[in-house]
């Protein structure tokens, strides 16, 4: 019997299978909204749409920001089938509203309502992998899932080109509709509650709330390979930034070519994403995640350097080479918090990297449109230029190298008293006898 390949094993997890597929046919509508919104805001605004687009995605990341540590932290508490259920059907009903847009500010009304629920939606599904995914199988499925995200999100805009080509650019909306309502109904099919096992805890108040909020953040903060790896995160951002907000107006506007060769620019970065997506779940990097995130940041921002002065075939290379540096730096990242986070808590800190890496686009997506308005010769040659600065100072502050020995162990939150196994300071370093629960890394040898 031939095996399946290293990459596809964990679909032998039937729940996991099933959650895999359904978020599977999702992002297919997913990539045909996000084409459909840059060919709409070129419609509408010619060659000042990366302004437009710039300030939607700028939208959507502010919801990101702002509601997904909330998002994780109910994560942790409810079950997380209904959370995906409720979001896939809102989302349904307001991307159909999307063919109706006649104004620039419905486009914005429309992308921050959807990203609302987006913003609940993205977090619990990526906590969700480690809780039915096996301690073998989640690096495995966290790189095939980044793998089918990177093709479907970025390579799918060339299918949706053609698709608005014959349908027309307002119609691809309704297909992405129909994919949220299939994706729904996959979701309700999954066995029983997918919820953490949780012990007795307090009431649940806003105080209780923003405590887990909190935590999220914390744990990010205080994990100095998560600290670096959120590092080339913004790195990162800076450089895709630039990509998603102006190659439509550098293909359409300055090389004078068309809808269908936007869709295979953008379907090089697609491709150069999956295929290190696959070699990531190929082979394991054990414990060189911080060096892929660091290797990673340093392609995307470096492919953008010439990127002012390429023709076509120069541009779909440079965008595969900065497609290879996304994944680099996502995808460690998110086996890093898996790795060194207890399950009970990843729903938190999934939700609060959520927020912090969309944080960098909040700020990268009006750089990408002012760079774009200003010096619309050398927009990827500045974007890159300051990536570059930033890659340099985090290499100084943040690289783990440079820092005292990273210890193996796990972020964790439960009751205990401080015995042999659990010693660790308190603020203002109070001692407690007494059973209790906060925040802790639990050192392994």
């Amino acid at each position: 019997m031939i095996q399946a390949p290293r990459l596809l094993q964990c679909l032998r997890n039937p729940t996991f299978a099933r959650l895999y597929t359904a978020q599977t046919i999702n992002l297919v509508g997913d990539a045909l909204t996000w084409l459909g919104l840059a060919l709409l805001a070129f419609e509408l605004a010619g060659e000042n749409a990366g302004l437009i687009l710039s300030g939607a995605l700028t939208l959507r990341v502010a919801a990101y920001v702002v509601l997904s540590p909330l998002a994780g932290a109910i994560a942790d508490r409810v079950d997380r089938k209904r959370i995906m259920v409720i979001t896939h059907l809102a989302r349904m009903v307001i991307v159909c509203l999307l063919p109706f847009v006649t104004q620039i500010w419905h486009i914005y009304a429309i992308v921050l309502a959807l990203n609302l629920f987006s913003a609940f939606f993205t977090p619990t599904y990526t906590a969700t992998i480690p809780l039915i995914a096996t301690q073998e199988e989640y690096p495995t499925a966290i790189a095939l899932s980044s793998a089918t995200y990177q093709l479907l999100g970025v390579l799918g805009p060339g299918l949706a080109g053609s698709i608005a080509a014959f349908v027309g650019i307002r119609q691809v909306f309704f297909l992405d509709g129909i994919t949220f309502l299939i994706a729904a109904i996959l979701v309700i099919t999954l066995p029983g509650q997918l919820m953490v096992a949780q012990r007795q805890q307090e009431p649940r108040t806003v105080r209780r709330t923003l405590q887990d909020i909190r935590m999220g953040t914390t744990c990010l903060l205080s994990d100095p390979p998560i600290r670096y790896a959120l590092a080339m995160q913004l790195v990162a951002a800076i450089a895709g930034a630039a990509i998603l907000v102006n190659t439509v107006g550098y293909v359409q506007g300055t090389l004078q070519l068309g809808k269908l060769e936007y869709g295979w620019v953008m379907a090089a970065f697609g491709l150069g994403a999956t295929l290190a997506s696959i070699s990531l779940g190929t082979v394991n990097p054990g414990q060189k995640q911080t060096v892929l995130t660091g290797l990673g940041a340093a392609l995307i921002t470096l492919a953008l350097l010439p990127a002012n002065w390429a023709s076509l075939s120069g541009l779909l290379l440079l965008w595969a080479v900065a497609g290879v540096g996304q994944t680099l730096v996502n995808v460690p990242t998110q086996t890093l918090i898996a790795d060194r986070v207890d399950v009970d808590i990843q729903g938190r800190v999934y939700g609060a990297h959520f927020a912090w890496s969309h944080l960098w686009w909040a700020f990268s997506y009006p750089l990408a449109g002012w760079m774009g308005s200003h010096f619309s010769t050398a927009t990827f040659l500045g974007s890159s230029l300051v990536g570059v600065a930033v890659w340099g100072i985090a290499q100084l502050v943040f690289r783990p190298a440079a820092q005292p020995k990273v210890t193996s162990g796990l972020w964790h939150d439960h009751n205990h008293t401080h015995d042999e196994a659990h010693q660790h300071r308190h603020r203002r370093n109070q001692i407690l006898r007494n059973a209790h629960s906060h925040l802790h890394f639990h050192h392994t040898l």
